[in-house]
């Protein structure tokens, strides 16, 4: 396949499977694993990776998918084989440092179980599967049934199975692979160019179908709506039977973390369309025993839930909301993606105050429009001051502006001190103001860096 300029495809033999995978950037420069989600490859993250010049950038595909060995997927372990794999491509590759992981999707599980295992220099996840796997549970993670009915590869639309392994790239119908991408992938307003959305409907076509990986097994249940979770393949591997990563809570070094999301995600969302809760209660699967039985799963309310008591547990997390964008901010809001994450690399290790920006970085949701900006700071903010301190954030966090932006913002002891140390460093720090939060002094670093210092 042909590559843009400065990315390349290699082929690596690993202790478990051999791995097909982009790369991109010096070999010496500090790494960032990109992990795909799932009926898609590493090729979703080659536009970002002209972009990422001062960094080693490898894009895996990952087992069953795209040209990477055609090795099957235990679901008994959730997303631990992805995980496994990863960790397989890292010491093959003579990567010794700990790298910087994104994972799209299924991939957000697979990097936090991988995380759970090893140290990571960050986390960022873009529209990540729930802490508690996808379909069939309750708001407290609970699985509807102890089977976990409802979920696993018996939910597969068997149109959309049949076309994909039929290689069927057409557009002449719902369930065809390039009708799917446009409709789940990117928001309803955003179409790849021609030529590159060719390219990534050709690499869909690369999954492996079948009880091995895509869509996975399924064992009858006498629970609605009659099928569950099996023992192989992707679908089942996402199963809340299988699929948990709320230990990430518990990891004692907390890398910090950047979680994105799409708006109007409609794959991991709060009544996913593609959920079987949500598709009861619609009528679409009829049968539906009700929502105190089988409830919509709210599945975005799930991960802010587990990564604010990350936070509260004293790690760093930084959520940006993207207006506009479907389940890949990442493609269909790509120039806003790349700033954000960007921003959150560069704060990493960056000091103010001598406090490590992971130690102190805030939640944060980025708006250009202050009316949306209001109606999305309901969350509070969390530092790794005194453990549990919550903050709240001022009305109208980034709106006003002529586009999204990201703020980071410190916590420190002393204001005033900060501030002078801040300028002893190079930098700029305005005069401390108080504000409805309370005292703040805008700064920039040596490098002409915003940033915000609050007291605490």
């Amino acid at each position: 396949m042909d590559q843009l300029p400065g990315v390349r495809s290699s082929m690596t033999d690993t202790d478990r499977i051999r791995m097909h995978a982009l790369e991109s950037g010096p070999a010496d420069a500090p790494v960032i694993v990109m992990v795909h989600g799932n009926l898609s490859t590493g090729r979703f993250y080659e536009h970002l990776m002209p972009a990422l010049t001062e960094y080693r950038v490898v894009a895996p595909d990952m087992r069953g998918f795209g040209r990477s060995q055609d090795a099957p997927i235990d679901a008994t372990r959730g997303l631990d084989d992805w995980a496994d794999d990863l960790d397989a491509l890292v010491r093959a590759l003579q990567i010794t440092e700990p790298v910087h992981l994104v994972g799209w999707s299924t991939a957000g599980a697979a990097i936090a179980r991988y995380a759970m295992a090893r140290p990571v220099a960050s986390l960022t996840f873009i529209g990540p599967v729930s802490p508690y796997g996808y379909g069939g549970t309750h708001a407290d993670g609970t699985p509807c049934f102890d089977d976990a009915a409802g979920s696993g590869g018996g939910g597969a639309n068997p149109e959309v199975v049949r076309r994909l392994r039929e290689g069927d790239a057409s557009d002449e119908c719902p369930f065809s692979i390039r009708s799917v991408m446009n409709a789940f992938y990117f928001a309803p307003s955003h179409r790849e160019p021609p030529e590159r959305e060719d390219a990534l409907v050709a690499e869909i076509l690369l999954t492996v179908t079948g009880d091995r990986n895509y869509p996975g097994d399924a064992t009858p249940s006498e629970n609605w709506p009659g099928t569950a979770p099996g023992v192989t393949g992707i679908l089942n591997a996402l199963s809340p039977k299988y699929c948990d990563w709320t230990g990430v809570v518990d990891v004692d070094d907390k890398p910090p973390v950047l979680w994105t999301h799409g708006a109007g995600d409609l794959v991991v969302a709060d009544g996913s369309a593609l959920e079987m809760g949500t598709l009861g209660a619609a009528g679409v699967v009829p049968g539906w025993p009700g929502e105190q039985v089988f409830p919509p799963q709210p599945m975005v309310s799930q991960i802010r839930a587990v990564l604010g008591r990350y936070a509260d547990a004293g790690g760093s997390v930084r959520t940006e909301i993207f207006d506009g964008s479907g389940h890949g901010p990442h493609i269909d809001a790509a120039e806003r993606w790349l700033t954000v994450f960007r921003a959150f690399l560069t704060t990493i290790g960056r000091q103010a105050d001598g406090v490590r920006v992971p130690d102190a970085t805030v939640g944060h949701e980025s708006r250009a429009d202050p009316a949306r900006a209001r109606a999305r700071t309901a969350g509070p903010l969390r530092r790794r001051t005194p453990p549990g301190l919550r903050l709240r954030a001022r009305t109208g966090l980034s709106g006003g502006h002529g586009a999204a932006t990201i703020v980071p913002t410190f916590g420190v002891a002393d204001l005033s001190e900060a501030t002078a140390g801040v300028r002893a460093a190079g930098g700029t720090a305005a005069a401390p103001t108080r504000e409805p939060h309370g005292r703040v002094a805008r700064c920039t670093d040596d490098q002409g860096t915003a940033f915000v210092l609050r007291e605490v």
